[in-house]
């Protein structure tokens, strides 16, 4: 499937930008969607402390991996609800 004209010059812009401005962008992509997440969670299950919700999340981004999902859930064991 060929690549639209808009397709082609948003990679162009990308790929035109310093490294440290790529790595910045997708660090902030990276917060938008861990936000996303945590806002999801709170929303079916309603408040949890802040460490919860940090594990919570991290087993949405990473659960479908065994070995992460082993070492999220060991740590959600010892984290108050």
């Amino acid at each position: 499937m060929s690549q639209s004209t808009t397709d082609v010059r948003f990679r162009e812009a990308l790929d035109a930008l310093p490294v440290h401005l790529r790595v910045a962008r997708a660090a902030a992509l990276f917060a938008w969607a861990r936000g996303f997440i945590g806002r999801e969670i709170l929303a079916r299950t309603g408040p949890i402390p802040p460490a919860r919700l940090k594990w919570e999340t991290a087993m949405r981004l990473y659960g479908s991996e065994a070995t992460s999902r082993r070492l999220i859930q060991r740590m959600l064991d010892h984290v108050p609800d």
